[in-house]
C-alpha cells in the first residue's frame, strides 16, 4: 500500500465525463461545439494524452503547461493560451512554440499579443453578471463587456483574427441560468461587432461546470440544456460554442486515501480530528469551505458526531472545516484510514512544493503510476 496520502485517478472516469459532456452540448447538431480541457484542474500526463485522443482542446495558463502539452505530442494548434496575466516573454515563447490562440482583457495584454504573437486568435474575457459561484473569481479577470467590444475592434485593426468573446462564470457554479445571462450579454457583443463588419465565429463559454460534493449540482445536461438554450436565442446559428471543463471532466474521477494523525477535544468541548492532508498538500479548495468534500472511513456504520477536520501542519490556518458541521464516526481513532471523494480536480495541482517538510501530493494512476 503505497505511504498515505495519496491521490488515485481514474481515466476511464474521466474518458466517460468527456463523452456524456460532448454528447449533452452537441445535442443541437446545427451547431459546432468544441470543448477546451482546462489543464490546471489535473495536469497529469496520462489525463492529457487521453483526452487528446478523445478529440478535446486545452486550455492552458503558462509556459510549463504548454510544455507540458507539447511533450506529450498533443498539437500546438489544439491549445489556447487562456491565462489573461501573461509576460511578453512567454507570448513569445508560446507563439515560437506554435500557439495562435490566446485570451486577454486589458488593452496592455492586447499589444503585447499583436507585437509578440502577430496574426493570431485572440479571445476578449469580459466580466458576466452571472450569479456568484462557490468558488468565485471575484473582479480579479475580465472587462467590461462594452470593454471588450471596443477591444475586439482593436484587435482587428492591429491585424489580429477576432475568434470571439469570452467569459467564465466562476468555479463550481451551481446556477445553470448563469450560463442563460453570459451568452446573452455575449450576444450583444456579437451583434455590435458584425454591425461593424467582424464576423464572430465562436463564443467561449469558459468553465464551471459543476460536480457533486457534499450538496448536490445540477446534471451536465441541465447545464448543455442552459448553454445551448440561450445561444439559440442569441447567437446566430453558425457561432460555435467553446466549453472549457476542468473539474467536470475529473473531479469525480479521483480519490484521495489519507489517514487520521491524532484526535482531540480542544477547552471547547469541540472534537478536532487531525489528517495527513491538509490546505497546503492537496485540500486548498477548502479555504473559506467553500468546496464540502465527503469523507468515507473504515468505522462507517459507528455511532457519529461533529468535529473539526484539520491538517498536519503547525499553520493555525491549516483547518479543512470548523464552520461546515461534518459528521465523523466517534470511534476515529490515530491510523484509521479515511478517503475524501471526488478529489480529482485541483487537489494534486494545488499541492505545495513542501511546506513544513512535507511532500506534495503523490498520484496514481489506474493502470499506472506516478509521483
Amino acid at each position: 500500500m503505497p505511504e498515505s496520502p495519496y491521490l488515485v485517478l481514474d481515466p476511464e472516469q474521466v474518458r466517460a465525463n468527456y463523452r456524456a459532456l460532448a454528447d449533452a452540448v452537441s445535442a443541437p447538431r446545427s451547431r459546432d461545439t468544441r470543448i477546451r480541457y482546462a489543464v490546471k484542474a489535473a495536469p497529469v500526463d496520462e489525463l492529457l494524452t487521453l483526452l487528446d485522443t478523445e478529440g478535446a482542446e486545452f486550455d492552458v495558463a503558462s509556459i510549463g503547461e504548454i510544455d507540458q502539452c507539447l511533450r506529450l505530442g498533443i498539437d500546438a494548434g489544439a491549445l489556447c493560451y487562456g491565462n489573461p496575466i501573461k509576460k511578453s516573454a512567454h507570448i513569445a515563447r508560446a507563439f515560437a512554440l506554435g500557439v495562435r490562440r490566446y485570451a486577454f482583457d486589458t488593452e496592455d495584454d492586447l499589444a503585447r499579443i499583436a507585437e509578440h504573437a502577430p496574426g493570431t486568435e485572440v479571445e476578449c474575457r469580459f466580466l458576466s453578471a452571472a450569479p456568484e459561484s462557490r468558488t468565485p473569481f471575484g473582479t480579479k479577470f475580465g472587462c467590461a463587456p462594452r470593454e471588450a467590444t471596443r477591444l475586439l475592434v482593436r484587435a482587428r485593426d492591429l491585424g489580429l483574427t477576432v475568434a470571439g468573446p469570452y467569459f467564465h462564470v466562476g468555479s463550481q457554479q451551481l446556477d445553470p441560468t448563469a450560463w442563460r445571462i453570459g451568452i446573452e450579454q455575449a450576444g450583444q457583443i456579437v451583434s455590435t461587432l458584425a454591425d461593424k463588419g467582424i464576423r464572430v465565429p465562436a463564443v467561449n463559454v469558459g468553465g464551471g461546470l459543476p460536480i457533486s460534493y457534499a450538496e448536490d449540482a445540477p446534471s451536465l445536461g441541465e447545464i448543455a440544456a442552459a448553454m445551448t438554450d440561450a445561444a439559440a436565442r442569441f447567437l446566430p446559428e453558425n457561432t460555435a460554442l467553446v466549453v472549457e471543463p476542468g473539474r467536470a471532466l475529473v473531479g469525480n474521477a479521483g480519490t484521495i486515501h489519507a489517514e487520521v494523525v491524532g484526535v482531540r477535544f480542544a477547552p471547547d468541548g469541540r472534537r478536532w480530528v487531525y489528517l495527513d492532508i491538509g490546505r497546503y498538500n492537496g485540500m486548498a479548495e477548502t479555504e473559506n469551505e467553500y468546496i464540502a468534500y465527503r469523507f468515507v472511513t473504515d468505522r462507517d456504520g459507528d455511532p457519529v458526531g461533529e468535529a473539526v477536520v484539520a491538517g498536519p501542519t503547525c499553520d493555525g490556518d491549516d483547518v479543512l472545516y470548523q464552520r461546515t458541521r461534518v459528521l465523523l464516526p466517534t470511534t476515529l481513532r490515530a491510523g484509521d484510514r479515511i478517503q475524501i471523494l471526488h478529489t480529482g480536480a485541483y487537489t494534486a495541482s494545488y499541492s505545495s512544493v513542501s511546506f513544513n517538510g512535507f511532500p506534495p501530493l503523490t498520484v496514481h494512476v489506474s493502470g499506472a503510476e506516478r509521483e
